[in-house]
C-alpha cells in the first residue's frame, strides 16, 4: 500500500503500522520469534499495545504482514472484476499487478519474513491457514455455488500457487546470497514457472490417454 491519495491521518497509520512490521521483523530475527515479547515490540516502536491491536491481530499476523498485505491487495483485485470469465492467464497477471503495487522496501521485508516464516513452526501453521482462507476467498467469489465450478476453480489457482511458490523459493534464496535482487528479478522467475504450467497440463493430458489405453 502507497501512501498516495491519502489522508494525513491514514498516512500517519500507515507508517506507524510500518514502523511495527520493521521492528517487528528485526527483532524476531535477532531474538526469534518465540522469545520476543509483544511489550518489547510495542516499546521499542514507542506505541501501545491498543495501537499495535488496532493494526495487528497477533505476533504471527504482523511476522506475516507482507505475505498478508500481498494476497489482500490480490483477493481485492479479484473481487472488483465481474466472476464471469476469469482464467488461469487472469490470476497470473492479477499477480503480477498485485506485488507492482506494494510499497518501496516490500521485497526486502518479504524475504526477512519468509525466512523468519521457514524456521518457525508456528508462523509455517499460521501462512498455510491464511493461503488456505485467501484461495478460499478467491474461489467462493468466482464459484458462486457452482460446484463443478468451484473444483476447476480451485485446481486452476492452487497450479498458479505452486508456479508462485517456486518462483518465491527461486528468487527468495538469490535475494539471501546477498544479490539482493529486485522485484524485476522476481518477475522473470514468475514468468518462467507460470510459462511452464501449459507443459504440466500437456503431460498430465498425456498420462490420462495412457491411462484410458491400458
Amino acid at each position: 500500500m502507497t501512501e498516495t491519495g491519502l489522508t494525513l491521518r491514514e498516512r500517519k497509520k500507515l507508517r506507524t503500522r510500518r514502523a511495527l512490521v520493521e521492528e517487528a521483523l528485526r527483532l524476531f530475527s535477532e531474538q526469534g520469534f518465540a522469545e520476543t515479547t509483544l511489550d518489547e515490540l510495542v516499546d521499542s516502536v514507542e506505541v501501545s499495545q491498543r495501537t499495535f491491536f488496532r493494526n495487528f491481530s497477533s505476533k504471527e499476523d504482523v511476522a506475516l504482514a507482507p505475505e498478508r498485505e500481498l494476497w489482500a491487495a490480490y483477493a481485492a483485485d479479484i473481487e472488483s472484476r465481474p466472476a464471469d470469465g476469469l482464467v488461469l492467464a487472469d490470476f497470473q497477471e492479477i499477480l503480477f499487478t498485485a506485488v507492482a503495487g506494494m510499497a518501496e522496501g516490500w521485497e526486502r521485508r518479504f524475504v526477512v519474513s519468509r525466512a523468519l516464516c521457514d524456521r518457525t513452526p508456528a508462523l509455517v501453521a499460521s501462512s498455510l491457514e491464511h493461503c488456505a482462507q485467501v484461495t478460499d476467498r478467491v474461489v467462493d467469489r468466482l464459484a458462486r455455488g457452482d460446484r463443478d465450478r468451484e473444483l476447476l476453480l480451485r485446481l486452476t489457482f492452487e497450479l498458479m500457487l505452486s508456479a508462485w511458490r517456486w518462483a518465491l523459493k527461486q528468487w527468495s534464496a538469490a535475494y539471501e546470497d546477498g544479490a539482493g535482487p529486485g522485484r524485476e528479478e522476481l518477475y522473470e522467475r514468475m514468468r518462467t514457472a507460470f510459462a511452464t504450467i501449459p507443459r504440466v497440463a500437456a503431460l498430465t493430458a498425456s498420462q490420462t490417454r495412457v491411462g484410458l489405453a491400458g
